[in-house]
């Protein structure tokens, strides 16, 4: 016989999710239905009144030349954190699956960088490759190479697109070991005895199995490449040099809280939660047809 859970009081049930609804009308809600009212307006250089544009601001941003170039400056960096944070997460995961002895501390050390904050991880890179004091700027010198991500717009994206993939590696390896792990054992281990390779059992075996995993994390990826390498970027470049590293989710605070111009950014943050959603569609509508649970 199965058990059911009742609440003897009905008003109990509304009152456990009465804080979690608090919270998403508060900090989600909220601030979204703000940005867009926000979107539909002007404020005059001394913020002390407002005017009516309607789409005004969603007319100029799309003639603007400088905001259509961080569409692209989006979709470049989106896709390598994604491909560069997923792919050596997958390997490490492959390769700590392997491992025997000593597989605790190996873990626990790649686990360590997911609990440094963005800005943070900005700060340690800038360090490294500091042009003037970074060690590796000195070793690509002792080669031939001038290494100065200040001035080449190239060498500022490869290092916030390093930087932010590395800070992702760790959440990205710690799902991928965990879906490894829940592959039955001896389904390796019959196509092991047939003759199958490791590489061979891995492409027609492990990652097939590991779909759904991949998946999930091809989704959050997307969205943390969007969203959560705001202090990435600000830290190193700050949108530089030339706004060769400005994403859409930087313009938006770079001409809202250091331009001042609220209307623009208001629209910025409503085509970003568009893009975002469709992008989060096409994943579920398209991509997941070929996930198998």
């Amino acid at each position: 016989m199965q058990k059911r859970v009742t609440f003897n009081n009905k008003w109990l049930p509304y009152l456990l999710l009465a804080p979690q609804i608090v919270v998403t009308i508060v900090f989600f809600f909220w601030p979204a239905g703000q940005a867009i009212y926000q979107s539909a307006f002007i404020p005059d250089p001394f913020g002390l009144s407002t005017q009516f544009v309607g789409l005004g601001n969603f007319e100029f941003l799309l003639s603007d030349p400088y905001y259509l170039s961080s569409f692209g400056t989006t979709a470049i960096f989106s896709f390598f954190v994604t491909l560069i944070s997923m792919s050596f997460a997958l390997w490490l995961a492959v390769m700590t699956d392997r491992v025997i002895k000593g597989s605790g501390p190996y873990r626990t050390l790649l686990v360590w960088p997911y609990a440094v904050a963005p800005a943070i991880a900005g700060v340690l890179w800038l360090f490294m490759f500091n042009p003037s004091i970074g060690i590796l700027p000195w070793y690509l010198a002792q080669v031939g190479y001038d290494w100065n991500h200040t001035l080449n717009g190239g060498e500022a994206m490869t290092l916030v697109i390093l930087a932010a993939a590395w800070k992702q590696i760790s959440y990205n390896f710690l799902f991928f070991l965990a879906g490894l792990q829940s592959i039955p054992r001896s389904v390796i281990e019959a196509a092991a005895i047939d003759g199958a390779s490791f590489w061979k059992r891995f492409r027609t075996i492990v990652f097939p199995l590991l779909a759904p995993t991949t998946f999930f994390l091809l989704v959050v990826n997307v969205v943390y490449a969007f969203f959560e390498t705001f202090g990435v970027i600000h830290t190193i470049t700050a949108g530089g040099p030339q706004q060769s590293t400005t994403i859409l989710v930087y313009k938006v605070y770079a001409d809202g809280f250091v331009g001042q111009d609220l209307g623009s950014s208001a629209a910025q943050s409503v085509i970003l939660l568009i893009i975002v959603g469709l992008l989060t569609v096409v994943q579920f509508r398209y991509i997941e047809r070929r996930v198998h649970y």
